[in-house]
């Protein structure tokens, strides 16, 4: 059963997940983990599972979070499977983890190595942030589904209507780019925002010093 949403800005969250993320075809390097399914690494109706792990996140707010956090785009072993930005599936089926989640790959749950170190850094702040990703979708090279690569311009471009969207739903008095791609993608949408280092590629110690900036300021 799909988990039930308290408030009106939930629903209007879910909505324009629904109607601009979710009816995206995606392409042959932009997977759609919402609507697509690969049997080579996918278990049967896993993206049903990944959409409802979504809104399980959605959901799991008792208010309004008062930041929003941009990153840049799903890696092949967190959002890819999890269907929640910047979080692995290891940890939704941890039970102690705030969010609650299902598997939708085959084998071993998947681990990733940004989204350990996102929730090392983020976890007491659960309630208090909006994860969302520049490009929802899993951008990839030409006939290698687990790999990643940069988002294109377009493919951004493509997306800032949902940013915005997001933005004047949740109504956040303090948006963080994590990333200069979301830092940019902001920027083009009108959105001031606070840039934080992402956290992989050695980025993890410039993270967690821009998140606790960030979390240590009056009013946030």
């Amino acid at each position: 059963m799909d988990a039930p949403f308290r408030t009106s800005w939930q629903k209007s969250v879910w909505e324009i997940i629904e109607h601009h993320v979710f009816e995206h075809p995606g392409t042959d390097t932009l997977f759609n983990q919402y609507v697509t399914e690969d049997p080579a690494y996918d278990r049967p109706a896993a993206s049903r599972i990944r959409r409802s792990n979504l809104r399980s996140y959605i959901a799991s707010f008792k208010r309004r979070p008062e930041v929003l956090l941009l990153a840049e785009a799903p890696g092949p072993r967190g959002c890819r499977f999890s269907g929640v930005p910047i979080t692995s599936e290891e940890q939704l089926l941890d039970p102690e983890f705030p969010i609650d989640g299902r598997q939708s790959s085959l084998g071993t749950p998947n681990r990733e190595y940004s989204a350990g170190i996102f929730w090392k850094n983020l976890l007491g702040h659960a309630d208090r942030f909006f994860v969302w990703n520049t490009v929802p979708f899993h951008p990839h090279k030409t006939g290698m589904p687990m790999s990643i690569r940069t988002p294109t311009a377009s493919e951004i471009a493509e997306f800032e209507p949902v940013v915005r969207a997001l933005f004047d739903i949740l109504r956040s008095r303090t948006v963080v780019a994590i990333g200069r791609k979301a830092e940019r993608s902001l920027a083009s949408c009108g959105i001031e925002s606070t840039y934080v280092r992402h956290p992989s590629q050695g980025g993890a110690l410039h993270f967690a010093e821009g998140m606790a900036a960030v979390f240590s300021q009056p009013g946030v």
